[in-house]
């Protein structure tokens, strides 16, 4: 591990890389730390510590929406409009075609139009957000122009984090979206940590209560475990072995090999829990907006909304139940075994034992299936794993973020990848 730091250190390019990355990551926690004046801090911690929506849309936004920043959206509508552009893949065959045949400039165009679409999406929850800000008491009521450019303030906010995104990945060293998440979630780690000791009595008094210190030693080992078997699925796949067929052209022969087609089982990432939180929350989302309509009918149809999310086994059942669906789901979207047999057969490549074309397209969809299953039960057992854990140890004090937890373990991995294949290029110049 000191070699390979040392290895980086040692070579100009590599180290400027991420040290411009650093600087990037510096820019975005100074951007978090600017506020919209004029809002009631005390009232937006109570608002996040009893909404789960808006508490989720924080850890997405990287911490911005606590501190009610300038870019509270963080890059929420860029993620969404990320997933509804993979979405309408299944819908246009045209969005298809771009996305997964026209290679690296199709590639471009499609996230060209997802930066377009991004504009529209911030807009639209600017709107929602600081509604329902102000009918909280959080915000002060502004007039019309006010309002106006407080909603161009937010989106142009969302619009800079995209763009500092969008320089963290042209440098390769991980992606840009995902390390300005990432660089939330770390820079928050502190604070829990220390609210985490003073809810079990460490601080301010180190009364520690000696009958829990069991409980304690088990939660670590459990972080532990957990943390270990997030790196094991992720990293987990099924290699199919592919043989290529010799061809000779001229005096040269080509092909004669054998390789392997990796299927990830987790190959949907973190998306169907982003999916998943998405519609579970909606209900209790709409339920605080009605809420603050002066009309007691609607008031008690928005509690009733509230009650339902409140209710923690409820609202755990149908997360892991979505979850589980939306893995399948994205993979289909973004794994097709036709697609994936019809260029293996066009290459001259074949899997032992089955038929290339509609065989080869039915094997891999078969096992595709079934590693998706032990994905799919994972990916719903980290996303209720809050809830387990507080139940489990009887207090919300200590719990494992699995969303969080997740994506931080997720986007380490990735950038620790992509910073190994840069020291593979330059050994091999």
């Amino acid at each position: 591990m000191f070699q390979k730091l040392r290895a980086v250190l040692m070579l100009p390019d590599l180290r400027k890389k991420i040290l411009f990355v650093l600087f990037i990551l510096v820019i975005f926690r100074l951007v978090a730390a600017i506020p919209v004046p004029g809002f009631d801090r005390e009232a937006l911690a109570t608002f996040l510590s009893t909404n789960q929506f808006f508490g989720l849309l924080n850890v997405f936004s990287g911490g911005v929406l606590e501190n009610l920043s300038i870019a509270m959206l963080g890059v929420g509508p860029y993620i969404t409009a990320s997933i509804v552009m993979q979405l309408m893949t299944m819908i246009f065959p045209r969005m298809k075609e771009m996305y997964q045949e026209e290679g690296e400039a199709g590639r471009r165009r499609f996230n060209q139009y997802a930066r377009l679409l991004t504009v529209p999406f911030a807009l639209l929850q600017a709107y929602g957000l600081l509604i329902v800000l102000i009918r909280q008491g959080i915000l002060p009521e502004p007039n019309l122009a006010g309002f106006a450019i407080s909603m161009i303030t937010v989106t142009a906010g969302t619009v800079f984090l995209m763009w500092l995104g969008e320089l963290i990945s042209e440098q390769n060293i991980g992606n840009g979206i995902s390390l300005l998440i990432f660089a939330g979630i770390v820079s928050r780690l502190p604070v829990d940590f220390q609210n985490m000791l003073v809810e079990i009595g460490v601080l301010p008094s180190f009364n520690i209560d000696t009958a829990r210190i069991p409980y304690y030693l088990a939660f670590l080992a459990i972080s532990i475990l957990v943390i270990a078997g997030v790196i094991i699925i992720t990293e987990g796949q099924r290699k199919i072995p592919v043989s290529y067929a010799k061809r000779v052209r001229g005096n040269r022969v080509f092909g004669g090999v054998e390789t392997h087609l990796p299927l990830r089982v987790n190959q949907a990432g973190v998306i169907p829990i982003i999916f998943a939180i998405s519609i579970i929350l909606f209900p209790g989302l709409i339920g605080s907006f009605l809420a603050t309509v002066p009309n007691p009918t609607v008031q008690d149809i928005g509690a009733f909304l509230v009650s339902i999310i409140n209710n923690q086994w409820l609202y755990a059942s149908g997360y892991f139940l979505l979850v589980f669906l939306f893995t399948y789901f994205y993979t289909a979207v973004t794994f097709d075994p036709e697609s994936i047999a019809t260029n293996i057969q066009k290459q001259g490549g074949f899997i032992l034992g089955i038929r290339p074309g509609r065989p080869t397209a039915e094997y891999l969809a078969r096992i595709l299936s079934r590693i998706t299953l032990f994905g799919a039960l994972f990916l719903g057992i980290i996303a209720i794993l809050p809830i387990l854990v507080q139940a489990g140890f009887q207090t919300a004090a200590v719990t494992i973020g699995g969303t969080s937890l997740l994506i931080v373990v997720s986007v380490v991995l990735e950038t620790l990848k992509q910073i190994d294949a840069q020291l593979v290029m330059h050994e091999y110049e």
